[in-house]
């Protein structure tokens, strides 16, 4: 008997809750393979600065996302197919194996997973197959915007106005059952699953100093959203702790998991409109919600102008000619060496754990463009290497703004490094937490000891310039 088979390809999306490519496979085909792919060009490629495309933190967050993917497939009867190698290849090679009459997945927007999925459907067309795609990664899909992507408002609070006053979150998807997968009646090798040394990255550790031990998997994230809202009330207080430097609780840490899709954004909002209608809302509430609207802000920006948020002019198509790819200066600011304590702090917590609160990263940025004149774009690949919560559009519209040529009615963003320490950092916790070296400063010097008298260097056991670096910029400065 002919049977109708579908290739589910997860990319973005490991999960089986609101996985709308999943949905529509199990609806249309009688068999369904779901398949995963590690793309070898980023887990072992390099960014045009040479940084790896794919650092190790989120090399094993991943591995452990689709680990944690396979495990609840096989509960349900099915099994995930994991390939290394190009997704347009190795889907290809499958398909025709299989002899499958589509391929379903999420659609992405962004140039290098564009590429790929263009050749994949080429592909597929020869052999008389077609790629069918889905949304998966957004809290609103396009098609109920009140106005065209092309014509969405650059200005995020002209977005955010014209969004909640006209459109609603559609209700997340359910999650199939053991009933909606039937037995395959072809048999696939599944594969192992690789490992970090694959990737060319030893196993490690997590640092005890880190926010908390993220672990990749739909599994994970739930339990997370569980805890954050349910267990803890913690998201009552959001809007006055986000900004916190240490700890895991303050703030919802959802990140990593809705960057890989093992959260689905619908799923949270969702979830915390229950919270709501069960427990109350207040602003921390509806701040939670105004964080998942710029993650969806910055993805229509992406859609929008496409490639521009990956070039030095961004999406104002204007570039700072002041801006430098000074490798030496950018070299001490991502090592954590500038002499300047909360931006040191920061960027050694990133290169320890993949992970750095959203205060920090504004103030990073800023200091590598506004104070250093470094080129932005080598800052934003460094986070796309490291940051174990890396979303493509999240990141480049995040490093737009800041750097003055993305969408921000504000042309000159600059942070005062000192003010933004004193204010978040009051008793310098965070910088001691992070550099040891500093911990017997005072609190009135935990952020400027490049102001340190010689003598004050010697009644505190620490040398400038040997114990902890020169300040690349005087702290005086702002004053």
């Amino acid at each position: 008997m002919y049977k109708r088979r579908a290739i589910v390809w997860f990319r973005q999306d490991l999960r089986l809750h609101d996985n709308e490519a999943l949905t529509e496979a199990l609806r249309h085909a009688d068999e369904v393979i779901p398949v995963y792919v590690f793309d070898e060009r980023l887990f072992q490629g390099s960014t045009r600065f040479g940084f790896p495309k794919i650092g190790k933190y989120r090399a094993k967050f991943i591995l452990e996302s689709v680990e944690d993917l396979r495990r609840s497939l096989q509960r349900l009867g099915s099994r995930l197919i994991v390939r290394v190698g190009k997704p347009e290849e190795e889907i290809f090679r499958i398909a025709q194996e299989v002899k499958s009459s589509w391929v379903f997945c999420n659609r992405e927007r962004t140039y290098e997973e564009v590429q790929v999925q263009d050749a994949l459907e080429q592909q597929l067309w020869s052999i008389g197959q077609e790629i069918r795609f889905s949304r998966g990664k957004m809290l609103y899909y396009t098609a109920d915007l009140p106005f065209p992507v092309t014509h969405t408002p650059d200005v995020f609070t002209h977005f955010r106005k014209e969004i909640e006053r006209y459109v609603r979150v559609r209700e997340p998807l359910p999650v199939p059952t053991d009933r909606d997968f039937a037995l395959l009646t072809v048999a696939v090798e599944p594969s192992e699953l690789p490992t970090l040394q694959d990737f060319g990255h030893e196993p490690f550790e997590p640092d005890a100093r880190a926010v908390i031990d993220f672990k990749g998997g739909e599994s994970e994230g739930l339990r997370r959203l569980h805890y954050y809202l349910w267990e803890t009330d913690l998201v009552k207080t959001y809007k006055e702790t986000r900004n916190g430097l240490l700890g895991g609780d303050y703030s919802s840490k959802f990140s990593p998991w809705l960057a890989q899709g093992c959260l689905s954004p619908k799923q949270v909002y969702h979830e915390l409109k229950r919270f709501e209608a069960a427990r109350g809302s207040n602003e921390s509430t509806y701040w939670l919600f105004f964080e998942l609207l710029w993650r969806d802000f910055f993805r229509f920006m992406g859609k929008k102008h496409g490639n521009k948020i990956f070039f030095k002019g961004g999406t104002r198509g204007e570039a700072d000619p002041r801006l430098r790819d000074n490798e030496q200066l950018f070299s001490q600011w991502a090592e954590g060496r500038t002499g300047v304590p909360f931006i040191d702090a920061n960027m050694r917590e990133l290169n320890a754990t993949g992970f750095m609160s959203n205060r920090g990263r504004q103030n990073v940025a800023s200091f590598l463009v506004k104070d250093l004149r470094i080129n932005w774009q080598m800052g934003a690949e460094y986070f796309e290497s490291l940051l174990i919560d890396y979303d493509v559009c999240s990141n480049w519209g995040n490093w737009n703004y800041v750097a003055g040529v993305g969408s921000d009615p504000r042309e000159d963003r600059y942070f005062n490094i000192l003010s933004q320490a004193r204010r978040y950092d009051p008793q310098g916790e965070y910088v001691k937490c992070w550099i040891p070296e500093l911990t017997g400063l005072p609190v009135d010097k935990i952020h400027q000891p490049d102001l340190l008298s010689y003598k004050e260097q010697e009644k505190l056991h620490v040398k400038i310039g040997a114990d902890y670096p020169k300040a690349m910029i005087a702290t005086s400065k702002w004053r």
